[in-house]
């Protein structure tokens, strides 16, 4: 299968397509590691994406769909891969969409992580990271610390990152819905949308994810 994972931040899609292609036996393509990559191997399309960033500019839609391109194109993706953060925009969308059809395949399904806005704020505004040891995570509703503000693990201080920040939240999510959520409309002119609640225990919303991706592949194949 052939998947693209919206969803606005803190709605799970870095827990969730990491779980589904692993299910569905296809890559997990993500943007942020498309960027680690190619900027840790030095490769042409690194070293033009480190010289925006280093600039203090955005990397330029062209670089990223050049990455996806590569990434799409190696040996472990030609059944089928899972877009983690790819397309970001309708631009991308549309790109993407030139993408595949220069190589006669198309997307099976766009798999929409959908959850309140206020939840997003209190998944992410909630968290608490350890000072000594960052994979220390902790949530003061849904996983809270022993003791207020002491990691359990180490007893390092916890602390709410600058990004975490309620302020900081609201602004990613104004962000998300001037740029990435249009997509989700592209999409759906296309009848690939699959819209399913992220709200519930992680291995719920899995099922819910690969029920719902099921359904839709088999409505596809009637068509």
């Amino acid at each position: 299968m052939r998947i693209v994972l919206v969803g606005p931040p803190g709605a799970g899609k870095g827990t969730q397509a990491v779980r589904l292609a692993k299910t569905l036996h296809i890559p997990h393509i993500s943007t942020g590691d498309l960027f680690r990559a190619n900027i840790s191997q030095a490769t042409e399309l690194g070293k033009l994406a480190k010289s925006y960033m280093d600039a203090g500019n955005l990397v330029p839609d062209e670089v990223t769909i050049a990455m996806a391109k590569d990434r799409m194109e190696q040996s472990d993706a030609v059944n089928g891969f899972l877009l983690d953060g790819f397309p970001r925009n309708v631009s991308q969308a549309e790109a993407l969409d030139e993408l595949l059809k220069t190589e006669a395949i198309k997307l099976d399904a766009v798999l929409d992580l959908e959850v309140s806005e206020e939840e997003v704020v209190k998944r992410i505004a909630g968290r608490r990271i350890c000072r000594k040891d960052s994979s220390h995570v902790f949530h003061v509703t849904y996983s809270p610390p022993k003791q207020d503000g002491v990691c359990d693990t180490c007893g390092g201080e916890l602390y709410q990152r600058d990004d975490d920040s309620e302020d900081t939240v609201r602004t990613r999510l104004e962000v998300y819905h001037t740029q990435t959520e249009p997509i989700i409309d592209y999409y759906k002119a296309q009848g690939l949308v699959v819209t399913i609640s992220s709200l519930g225990p992680v291995d719920e919303i899995t099922q819910r994810a690969l029920d719902a991706l099921k359904r839709d592949d088999e409505g596809n194949d009637d068509k």
